[in-house]
């Protein structure tokens, strides 16, 4: 009776360290397959950032901060500065009665054209894109840093997309 005792005891044992021991052998498998799956995924995504960033860059090549020949061309100036004084200069024609004076536009139906975003390209140009609610429109003003620090504008081009007419 004795002996039986200590074989279903072993038994019992061996059976609990082999469940045991497969227990924690998936386990293992799991983790480490978790592991590479995360590892391919954060690899993926590395990637991924790294394509994003560059189409930024490319998008951002044509711009006042990214090139080193206009920003050398204010030297001396910041041009921190000089970007919100061309964006308030911008902006401050939208407040006039008749729409932004550097649109070359009149009004349609009669709705003033206002400018809606710009983008300064380099030391000379920026483009803007307008509408009045209703008809959108682009254009590339040429812009000038007086020596008293003021902000001039000449309209280079100007264009109304046709399929915004109704």
């Amino acid at each position: 009776m004795k002996k039986n005792i200590f074989l279903y005891l072993f038994i019992f044992s061996l059976l609990i360290n082999v469940f045991t021991y497969m227990y924690f052998t998936n386990k293992m498998k799991f983790e480490s397959t978790r592991i590479e799956n995360l590892e391919i995924k954060t690899n993926s995504l590395k990637d991924s950032l790294k394509m994003e960033s560059d189409k930024l860059y490319d998008a951002n090549y044509f711009t006042l901060e990214q090139n080193n020949n206009a920003q050398e061309y204010f030297a001396g100036m910041d041009i921190e500065k000089i970007q919100i004084a061309v964006r308030d200069a911008i902006y401050s024609g939208n407040a006039k009665a008749g729409g932004n004076p550097l649109i070359n536009y009149p009004q349609i139906e009669g709705r003033p054209f206002t400018i809606n975003s710009y983008k300064i390209l380099n030391n000379r140009w920026v483009i803007v894109d307008f509408s009045n609610g209703k008809v959108y429109g682009e254009s590339i003003l040429k812009y000038f840093v007086e020596d008293d620090g003021s902000i001039t504008f000449e309209t280079a081009e100007s264009l109304l997309h046709a399929n915004t007419f109704n």
